[in-house]
């Protein structure tokens, strides 16, 4: 998993959507090795239990960081070329 230290040493060149879009990529990239790991028939019982307790906790982190990502997206200011442009595009009628 990753520390918030790391993420501070990430800061350095990039914004901050940068650092919560690269810390997506990697939760969801360790999950997916994570469950492939949970396939491999010479594990036991106990090491599937712990690495299926581990996925939990990156779950709820990869929730956390979306909720953060989808927050961000809401809240984004859009220019006045968008506003206007998504005017256009609505369908309008006339009834006589």
């Amino acid at each position: 998993m990753l520390e918030s230290s790391s993420l501070q040493g990430w800061a350095c060149g990039m914004t901050e959507p940068d650092v919560l879009n690269r810390k997506i990529h990697e939760l969801k990239e360790w999950q997916r090795v994570a469950w492939q790991r949970v396939a491999d028939p010479l594990l036991t019982a106990f090491e599937r239990r712990e690495i299926r307790n581990h996925i939990r906790d990156g779950e709820a982190e990869l929730r956390q960081c979306l909720g953060m990502m989808s927050e961000r997206l809401r809240f984004q200011a859009r220019t006045v070329e968008d506003v206007g442009a998504s005017f256009a595009r609505l369908p309008f009628r006339l009834l006589a």
